[in-house]
């Protein structure tokens, strides 16, 4: 006999549960909030620790600039990290930029493993939420030699520095700045312990190529340095291994903005910027100004004396960013590398987009297309916000070509890269806090944000679809 049920009554066992309202903390709210958790701690430190600074605290707004852009390994600053703060301020600090380069849930998944705990489904999605971990990647492994990559890269930098400044500075002062600089390089931070950043031994070519690549190790993203480790274990025991298509395009995008960029900052800067600097120091500044803006902040030159071609080009470099999984900001070089992709296969004349013998899905070519317009409306309703809270009723020819500079200073917060024009310190309340609304959204990643806001909805058949009617497009 069929069981009833009305109104009422207890359900039975068979029947479903209507789907609750209430909210749920998914991996994407889990990251933003262990972030809003650390620049909330990072800000009451900034104003609670006793010793951290050399003569008067921080403001509640300047603690949160800053709290703000250590956690977001940003570098944007509104005082001078060198002289504003004690050897306690530094180290806070680095612990802040420590925490935010890999992120609370990962370093807290590492406390786990290395308790000897068990890491759930739910536990491993939060912690690689903002970033597609391939299924067939051994999520523990994969975790550890985070860890291990992370602390082998700082400390061989540390000691590398360290041996290029033995002459500079007593060894006590020398191994300060030598962690400093090394684990804020590998990430992305762009936080210096010198007043100047690096402009004060841009002509040591020593230092300036362990930090760049350091910042270059740092933004290429833990999945391909286990890939890449992966693939030289096999080799090494006479197995085959194929790269996967992220670490090719990882790696070639990478070297194409390098390499190209290196060339076309000597171009621009060689009787600009570089026109004091011998001939020889050139070369390598040119090469970490191609470098820097992926997206560590360090710079060994004042922008506001670069070319404005030059100024435009670390615009579009600092939008690209680093890599997927990395500790660098940006949209990633995924993202540029699929747009190219798809402009070249419908430059073919092809409905799908390939490379390297593989077909890409549809659905991470729409993906790579929200995000670069998601990312760019950002950055649009920031200029505006912007120009609004520092200009406001001031004639345009008043403003003294305030614009690119309101661009570059958005474009550096929400892709966490820390250059600037040197305005960040002069700018008002209002500003200060949509650069720090940026240097957020552009850690967690605007598409996680996005979701971590949506609200779920119960999901409409995949067979049920309106009628289509096409739009003129161009």
């Amino acid at each position: 006999m069929e069981r009833v049920f009305r109104r009422g009554t207890r359900r039975g066992a068979g029947e479903r549960r209507r789907p609750s309202r209430k909210f749920r903390l998914t991996p994407p709210r889990l990251l933003g909030g262990s972030f809003l958790l650390l620049i909330a701690s990072g800000t009451i430190g900034l104003k609670a620790i006793p010793g951290i600074y050399t003569g008067a605290s921080l403001g509640w707004l300047d603690a949160l600039f800053t709290s703000t852009s250590a956690s977001c390994v940003t570098g944007l600053i509104v005082v001078d990290t060198a002289t504003y703060f004690t050897p306690l301020g530094h180290a806070f600090l680095l612990l802040l930029i420590q925490l935010g380069g890999l992120g609370i849930i990962t370093f807290g998944s590492l406390v786990i493993l290395a308790l000897g705990g068990r890491l759930t489904l739910h536990q491993q999605a939060a912690a690689s939420a903002g970033t597609e971990v391939a299924p067939d990647v051994d999520f523990r492994h994969l975790l550890r030699n985070v860890f291990v990559f992370t602390f082998l890269f700082e400390g061989l930098g540390a000691a590398l520095l360290f041996l290029f400044w033995r002459g500079r500075f007593g060894w006590a002062e020398n191994f300060r700045h030598s962690l400093f600089h090394s684990i804020s390089a590998f990430c992305n931070a762009g936080f210096s312990t010198f007043s100047d950043n690096l402009k004060g031994v841009r002509a040591e070519a020593g230092p300036i190529l362990v930090i760049g690549f350091l910042i270059l190790v740092g933004g290429i993203g833990f999945l391909t340095m286990e890939d890449l480790y992966l693939r030289r274990r096999a080799a090494h025991r006479g197995v085959p291994y194929r790269l996967s298509i992220n670490t090719r395009i990882v790696l070639l995008v990478t070297a194409l903005l390098v390499v190209l960029g290196a060339a076309l900052f000597l171009l621009f800067e060689w009787s600009v910027a570089f026109r004091d600097m011998p001939a020889w120091a050139k070369p390598h500044n040119a090469l970490f100004m191609s470098i820097t803006p992926r997206t560590a902040g360090f710079n060994t030159i004042d922008y506001a004396g670069a070319s404005a071609s030059s100024v435009f080009l670390t615009m579009i470099l600092m939008f690209i960013g680093g890599s997927p999984g990395s500790t660098a900001g940006g949209v990633k070089t995924t993202t540029a590398g699929l747009m190219l992709l798809l402009f070249l296969s419908r430059l073919k004349g092809s409905s799908t987009t390939a490379f390297a013998k593989r077909t890409i899905p549809d659905e991470t070519i729409h993906r790579a297309i929200l995000l670069c317009v998601v990312a760019t409306g950002l950055l649009a309703t920031a200029v505006f916000l912007l120009t609004a809270t520092e200009t406001g009723a001031v004639a345009h020819a008043d403003t003294e070509g305030s614009i690119p500079l309101y661009t570059f200073e958005a474009v550096s917060a929400f892709n966490t890269v820390g250059l600037s024009l040197g305005s960040t310190a002069d700018f008002s309340a209002g500003g200060k806090a949509v650069l720090i609304l940026l240097m957020y959204l552009g850690r967690i990643g605007p598409l996680t944000f996005v979701a971590a806001i949506t609200l779920r909805k119960k999901k409409m058949s995949s067979d049920f679809h309106f009628a289509y009617e096409d739009v003129v497009v161009g």
